[in-house]
C-alpha cells in the first residue's frame, strides 16, 4: 500500500519537529498524529513520512530528525521500525532493541538538538 502525505501536513510535521528540537523535547507518535490531524491511515502516514525524512537527512549527512519521535511506552524509544529504517540507511548496526539501540538513539537525539537545519538547507 502506498501512503502519501499532503504538502500542508508535511510542512506541519517539519514545524513540529523543529519546535521540539528547539525546545529540546521528544514527541510521541500519538501526540504527533493528533497535532497534525492526519487522515486515516494516520499512523502509517506518519511512519512513511518519518522514514522519508530520515532518508532525506541521511542523504544530506544530517542528524535524523525522526529520532525525536518516540513511543509512549516505558522505553521512551522509537518503535522497532525506526531502528530497522536506520539500519537500512547505514546509520546504525546492531539489534533493533536493547542497550546499543538505546545508546545510539540518545546520541542521535543529542546531535539533532545541536544541529541547525535552517543553515543546512
Amino acid at each position: 500500500m502506498s501512503v502519501r502525505i499532503s504538502r500542508q501536513h508535511w510542512q506541519a510535521l517539519l514545524n513540529e519537529l523543529d519546535d521540539a528540537r528547539r525546545q529540546r523535547h521528544l514527541l510521541t507518535y500519538r501526540a504527533l498524529v493528533e497535532r497534525l490531524q492526519l487522515p486515516t491511515p494516520a499512523m502509517q502516514t506518519l511512519t512513511a513520512a518519518l522514514e522519508h525524512l530520515a532518508a532525506l537527512d541521511a542523504r544530506a549527512q544530517r542528524p535524523l530528525r525522526s529520532a525525536l519521535v518516540i513511543s509512549q511506552g516505558a522505553s521512551r524509544l522509537p518503535r522497532p521500525g525506526f531502528f530497522e529504517c536506520v539500519v537500512r540507511l547505514g546509520r546504525f548496526q546492531g539489534p533493533v532493541d536493547g542497550l546499543a539501540a538505546a545508546a545510539w538513539h540518545a546520541a542521535e537525539v543529542a546531535r539533532v538538538f545541536e544541529f541547525d537545519y535552517r543553515e543546512a538547507a
